[in-house]
């Protein structure tokens, strides 16, 4: 195998994909990336407030205390942690309420900085969506971002355990073809995060929440990622410095 693929660099982009400070980290080959997309792609954080602390307020609960928990999860998962106890069926019975609020409250919903062209950069390499949503309010995040859908995706419906179980992530690699070490997952939250590495795969952290769960590296955006496709297939990812 050619030194420059995924395999043989494997213990280098983990060991040294570390940055500090400014220092640019060092860069990950893949051959194939996983995409999660609140928080990762699109900056829907104003629109899962006001839905979120919402349900908070009418539960008795800090709203504060809950937007630590909802980042990354299926709703469901989320009141099933701060409700102890509550029947399942229950929760997903509000969750299916909550879904439909959070599809048609797309207001302030844009992409986060560089994701235009950093899809775009990506577009015919393998990639795969990963994402907590369902395929509704994927599309309708996604539409007002005024991003494109990977053709490959992997949402609530698609998976009977969500983040941070590994499940997603095994299954869109498994789509598309590759081993989990082959590829590198874009998340935002803790949840993602712990997903990922369940996976056995490398993580690049994204936006200000990431850096507290120990992502393989971390960017600030996905602003000056630079995207280099390999000779016979796989890519290099250039991460831009950033405070972590």
């Amino acid at each position: 195998m050619p030194s420059d693929t995924p395999k043989a660099q494997d213990v280098q982009d983990i060991q040294g994909a570390r940055p500090a400070g400014d220092r640019p980290a060092a860069p990950l080959t893949a051959r194939a990336l996983l995409l999660d997309m609140d928080g990762t792609l699109v900056d829907s954080d104003a629109a899962v407030e006001r839905v979120w602390r919402d349900w908070a307020a009418g539960h008795g609960l800090n709203g504060d205390e809950v937007m630590k928990v909802v980042h990354g999860r299926q709703g469901h998962a989320t009141m099933a942690e701060l409700l102890p106890g509550r029947p399942m069926e229950v929760n997903h019975a509000e969750n299916r309420r909550l879904l439909e609020r959070e599809t048609a409250d797309t207001e302030g919903v844009v992409p986060v900085p560089g994701a235009p062209a950093f899809l775009s950069a990506i577009e015919h390499l393998p990639h795969a969506l990963v994402t907590s949503a369902s395929v509704p309010l994927a599309t309708a995040r996604m539409n007002a971002a005024g991003l494109r859908m990977p053709p490959v995706r992997v949402t609530a419906e698609s998976v009977g355990a969500g983040k941070p179980h590994p499940e997603g992530f095994l299954k869109a690699a498994g789509e598309l073809g590759f081993a989990p070490e082959d590829c590198v997952v874009f998340e935002d939250s803790g949840a993602g995060v712990a997903a990922g590495r369940a996976a056995g795969m490398r993580v690049v952290g994204v936006g200000p929440r990431a850096a507290a769960f120990g992502p393989t590296a971390h960017v600030p955006t996905l602003e000056g990622i630079r995207v280099e496709p390999l000779p016979g297939g796989g890519l290099r990812l250039h991460l831009a410095p950033g405070p972590r």
